[in-house]
């Protein structure tokens, strides 16, 4: 916790190849990796579908792109403004994940997801984004950090995610927490707090029945879950 300020800056840690956070995704892109390969071993060029992503956090799987320079195409999908990709390798898409009619009609070699369906909304959001996943792939990964973590991943304060939603929203109206600053008023400290629905092991079952369900493990402690379909 951090008592707030007028200078907060957004934490980056993807910004320092050292990080945990950093390392962290790099050994989940080895989960990732397979199942590209395996669709490369089939086809001649590959389109990938990464909901909620950035050309950012491509730059864990740099070797493996490189490699394959042109045979994959990754289409970033974002509900909110994005910046415009360098790379021709990438497009940027403004669409929301939920939404039935998303890229109706098209298919894609896999679809690709990391801590987004946390933040989609309510269960029955969760449902439709599972089944946006579903319907337009058959390969797919789909990472979100793990409820019972001690540490809650975007305020980065421990055992935060137990709180009543007040208490939350008091300390988010009072303090810059992780990656949101103090928020300027009540209705943007309540929304921080209740956009944000971390999931189980059983509700990423329930959403993926038919994948296999893996944990990325920190001190023998479940951090974050995989849903995996080859």
């Amino acid at each position: 916790m951090t008592v707030a300020t007028d200078h907060w800056v957004k934490p980056d840690p993807l910004s320092n190849p050292k990080s945990l956070e950093r390392r962290f995704r790099a050994r989940r892109f080895a989960q990732v990796a397979p199942l590209i390969e395996a669709a490369l071993a089939r086809r001649r060029h590959v389109e990938i579908l990464d909901l909620g992503g950035t050309e950012a956090y491509w730059e864990i799987g740099a070797d493996l792109l490189r490699r394959h320079a042109g045979r994959i195409t990754v289409t970033l999908v974002n509900n909110e403004p994005a910046a415009e990709p360098r790379s021709a390798m990438f497009r940027s898409v403004d669409g929301n994940a939920c939404d039935p009619a998303l890229f109706e009609g098209r298919r894609f070699d896999l679809v690709h997801s990391n801590s987004v369906i946390e933040h989609v909304g309510d269960w029955d959001a969760m449902v439709a984004f599972s089944r946006t996943v579903h319907r337009l792939a058959d390969r797919h990964f789909v990472q979100t950090p793990n409820y019972w973590f001690p540490l809650e991943p975007h305020f980065r304060v421990v055992g935060f995610q137990y709180l009543p939603l007040a208490v939350r929203a008091y300390l988010s109206r009072h303090f810059n927490l992780g990656f949101f600053p103090r928020a300027g008023s009540v209705e943007e400290a309540w929304s921080n707090v209740r956009d944000i629905r971390l999931l189980d092991r059983a509700m990423m079952r329930t959403l993926f029945p038919g994948s296999r369900i893996a944990s990325e493990r920190v001190a023998g402690l479940t951090k974050s879950i995989m849903a995996i379909r080859d």
